[in-house]
Formats: C-alpha cells, sequence, structure tokens
C-alpha cells in the first residue's frame, strides 16, 4: 500500500488526485473483523470514520470514487469559489459608488477563475486525504461495495466483518424525465466544473441552491444566463419574502427568469441546444450553449444490495433510519444525504458524528436536524434555522416574529449591503427562539450566533443584553433582540396594577 504522502506543486492537480485517489494505491490486507465498516467517503463517512479512529476503534473506509465526496470534488469547495470569483468581478462594477473607479474595463479570464478552484480545491484536500487517513490508522479500500449479509461487506470480491457498519453513500444529481435532454451532453453539478471556457449562453434547470448559486455565478461571470423553474418561487424551503429578494436580484444581474415553468422536450438546432418550455398555456423555447441540470438529488443505494443485509429503503428517499440513524439491522446505521432529507455537508457531518457514537459507544442520542442552519451563497445569501412560520402552523405551535431590516443596520449601510433582513420567530409567552431567517451579504455567518443561541437555550431577553462589536452586521441581530425585548416591557407595564411597578 502507497502511504508516503507525494510531493508536488501546491496548485498541482496531479496533487489533488494523489490525496484523494492515489492512482498507485493497493488496497490493505483487512483485518479479521472490523470495530466499524464506513462506506462512502464523503463528509458524513470522513467524520464517522476520523471519530472512530480517534477513539481506539478499528476502522475500514471503503470508497468507490474520490476521497471527499461531492462536497470536495464537485460540491461545496468548488461552486465556493467560483462563486467568490464571481463576486469580485462584480464588485468592480459598482466601484464608482465607492469612490474608487476602475479606469479600464476588466477583462475576465476564466481559465484563471478554474486554475483558482483547482488550487484551493487541492489545498483544503490535505485535510482529509488518504495519507492522514492511514496516519490516523484507518484502512482504505477503493472499490465498489456490497453487503453479502448483515455483519459482511465485499469490495472488489474481499469479504470484510464488521460489527458495526455505517452507510454513508451520498447522493448523485437528479436527472428529470424530459425527452430529448439524453442526446444534449447537458451538465450537472459533478460535470460543470470541468469546463474549459465560459458559456456564451447558459440555462440553468431548477431553482433550488445549487442551481440559483451556479445560475448566478455563471451570469456575474459574463454568460448569458436563463434559470427555468417548475413552480412559483425559487428555493422552495425558504421563505417567499426571501425568495422574492433573490429574485429581484438575479433579475438586477440580468439574469432571465422563467418561473411557473416546465421543460417539456429537448432537441438541437444546428449548435444550439433547445429546451422546449410551458409556461401555463403558453409554449416557449429557450436557446443555449450548454444545459446545467440542477433537479435535486437521489440517494445512491442501488448497488449496495442493502436487502441481504435486512436494510430497507424507500424509493427516492434513502435509507429507512430511526431518530438514532439506525436502520432495520441493529448493527447497521446510515448518514448524510442517502437518509437525510437536508443535504448540506454540515448535516452529513452531524448525523455522522450521532451515529458512530450510538453504534459504538451504545449511545442513544438522536439527530436533531431544527439545530442544523443551511445557507444558499446567493448574493444576498439566504440562511435560516429552525421553524418556519408556515411549519409552526402546522404543528399548532404560537409564535412571535420580530424582523429587522438590513437598511437599520449601521455596518450594512456603510458596506452599501443594506438588502435583506434578519427574522427571529419566538415561542409565544417566552423568549424562546424557534427558528431564524436571515438574508444578507453576510447570512452565513450571521446564522451561527442564532445556531448557538439555539443549542444552548439561551432566550431573547439575555441576547438583547449581549454586547456585540459596532458596526457589526450581527448588530441586525441584536436589534431584534432589543425590540423583543421593549415588547416585553410594553406588555409587562400593561399587566400591572396602575400606580404599581411591574417586576
Amino acid at each position: 500500500m502507497q502511504n508516503s504522502a507525494p510531493q508536488a506543486r501546491p496548485g498541482d492537480e496531479s496533487l489533488f488526485l494523489e490525496r484523494v485517489r492515489p492512482r498507485d494505491w493497493t488496497n490493505p490486507e483487512p483485518k479479521s473483523v472490523y470495530d466499524l465498516v464506513v462506506v462512502g467517503a464523503g463528509p458524513a463517512g470522513l467524520e464517522a470514520a476520523e471519530w472512530a479512529a480517534r477513539n481506539g476503534f478499528s476502522v475500514a473506509l471503503v470508497e468507490r470514487g474520490r476521497i471527499g465526496g461531492d462536497s470536495l470534488n464537485t460540491g461545496s469547495v468548488p461552486s465556493k469559489a467560483i462563486i467568490r470569483s464571481a463576486l469580485a468581478y462584480d464588485l468592480l462594477r459598482e466601484t464608482d459608488g465607492f469612490g474608487v473607479p476602475i479606469p479600464a474595463e476588466a477583462v475576465l479570464d476564466f481559465n484563471a477563475v478554474m486554475a483558482r478552484m483547482r488550487r484551493i480545491r487541492t489545498r483544503i484536500s490535505e485535510y482529509h486525504s488518504v495519507h492522514e487517513l492511514a496516519a490516523l490508522g484507518v484502512d482504505i479500500f477503493f472499490g465498489a461495495a456490497r453487503f453479502a449479509s448483515a455483519n459482511t461487506l465485499l469490495v472488489k470480491d474481499v469479504s470484510l466483518a464488521f460489527k458495526k457498519a455505517l452507510v454513508a453513500t451520498g447522493a448523485r444529481p437528479r436527472i428529470p424525465d424530459i425527452p430529448g435532454l439524453d442526446g444534449m451532453d447537458y451538465r450537472t453539478s459533478s460535470t460543470i466544473f470541468d469546463m474549459t471556457a465560459l458559456p456564451k449562453r447558459l440555462v440553468v434547470i431548477g431553482g433550488g441552491p445549487l442551481g440559483c448559486e451556479l445560475a448566478q455565478a455563471f451570469c456575474r461571470l459574463g454568460s448569458h444566463v436563463t434559470i427555468v423553474q417548475n413552480s412559483p418561487k425559487f428555493l422552495p424551503r425558504e421563505g417567499r419574502d426571501a425568495a422574492e429578494i433573490l429574485s429581484w436580484s438575479m433579475a438586477r444581474d440580468g439574469m432571465n427568469i422563467h418561473l411557473n415553468t416546465t421543460v417539456t422536450g429537448a432537441r438541437r438546432d444546428g449548435d444550439a441546444k433547445v429546451l422546449e418550455t410551458l409556461n401555463y398555456d403558453v409554449r416557449g423555447e429557450i436557446a443555449a450553449d450548454e444545459i446545467l441540470v440542477c433537479a435535486g438529488r437521489v440517494p445512491n443505494v442501488e448497488e449496495l444490495d442493502l436487502a441481504a443485509a435486512g436494510v430497507a429503503v424507500d424509493p427516492g428517499c434513502g435509507i429507512r433510519v430511526d431518530d438514532f440513524l439506525c436502520t432495520g439491522n441493529p448493527d447497521i446505521y446510515a448518514a448524510g444525504d442517502v437518509c437525510l432529507s437536508l443535504k448540506f455537508t454540515n448535516a452529513a457531518q452531524s448525523s455522522a458524528r450521532v451515529a458512530a457514537q450510538n453504534a459504538l459507544m451504545n449511545a442513544r442520542q438522536r439527530h436533531d436536524s431544527s439545530l442544523i442552519p443551511w445557507c444558499t451563497y446567493c448574493d444576498p445569501e439566504i440562511a435560516h434555522i429552525g421553524l418556519h412560520v408556515w411549519q409552526a402552523r402546522r404543528q399548532s405551535i404560537p409564535i412571535r416574529s420580530f424582523t429587522v431590516m438590513m437598511n437599520d443596520a449601521d455596518r450594512a449601510i456603510t458596506d452599501g449591503q443594506e438588502t435583506g433582513f434578519v427574522k427571529i420567530h419566538v415561542a409565544e409567552g417566552s423568549d424562546k427562539i424557534l427558528g431564524a431567517t436571515i438574508v444578507a451579504s453576510r447570512a452565513s455567518e450571521l446564522i451561527n450566533e442564532i445556531a448557538v443561541i439555539m443549542s444552548t437555550g439561551i432566550g431573547m431577553m439575555a441576547l438583547a443584553e449581549v454586547v456585540h462589536t459596532y458596526p457589526a452586521q450581527s448588530g441586525a441581530i441584536m436589534l431584534a433582540a432589543q425590540a423583543y425585548k421593549r415588547e416585553f416591557d410594553r406588555m409587562a407595564r400593561q399587566a400591572a396594577p396602575y400606580g404599581e411597578p411591574s417586576a
């Protein structure tokens, strides 16, 4: 087995590949039985394998592709690198407003954008490379895996016996059933980062987080982008007010937006790829040089022969697990996109920690998705945690919402980033925070303060007394808490007998 770390230039793509799938890797001789076998080396699998190894358990990690999964190879890392380049390029158009005019029009170098993305991916790959894993004592097996029995896994006909197993095979892009699409040589999140030239015309099918992120990024880089969404708004998980701000932002960038629109067919017209659409009774056509499909994700379960291990699967939803992430086989757990509805890297990592501890430590920890924040990295960013208003109503939970617009936060004004809001939902009759939505240029950072508050049980009254730096965009959170305190004090005064101070 080749375990020595490779030596190469930091930006060299060969270094990246040596870290995530060494060409000359030889699978090790398996142990007689492993405490834990992990199937899938994405964020969930890596989290579980590393935690188990650090706690003294014998671990085998099986991966059919590359270490890091979609998050590192074709998801969060490359997409956020390109989004940052797009933001930098877009900011050049606004420098006059800051008193810093650019003397000449900047010219985009798309190859440099993609090279930067690859350098970043290579750098981040170091932290969970095969060599780092091997140094922890993890046995790494590359190859397709399938279960042979309730406690045995096969990898290239090599048998791995285990006391406990964790399935963390993730998910792949869902391809909608559109007549003619198969002949279009379309792109998905798995292939969009292989492009060597910026497309003049790009059409994006799907208005979820990744579709919106990449549509806006490529629009700002210079592509003529059209986005098609079959529902009335973008981001189905988010509130209408947040989705409308995003729609306005993308329209301002010059994007063509087609909501309530279904793609009914695809065909070629010379060098162009043409999508046929239907909006109510109106038929249309969209011509493009590239088609990007971002229509959701499908759990990777088909080739695992889960039935042989007594593990049940829901079509389209993934592996069935209980609140403790255990499957129908008490020795097999699942984590990440293969079993969760929240298909985000942090949700995968969180669930993996819970599953590994429950499996190996006989713990009974429930996986609580209500405390997992997520973010769509458009401009402005849209982040959320906990309950939405409609979810609270559906569960008959009375709540009150406290909203502060970002144009009331001094730092947002000085930054010229006034679009958005902070909205915090509080349980009626208490100061317990049940959820929050933040739309702001730095929402991905601001939402973490709410996550800490909710996970530690801090209420709005205590939050109102927390001193924040000034000026800071997180001041909007403080203003929302102070609005709650003023409302509480007003109601307390009204409830107190005339002439007697309230407690």
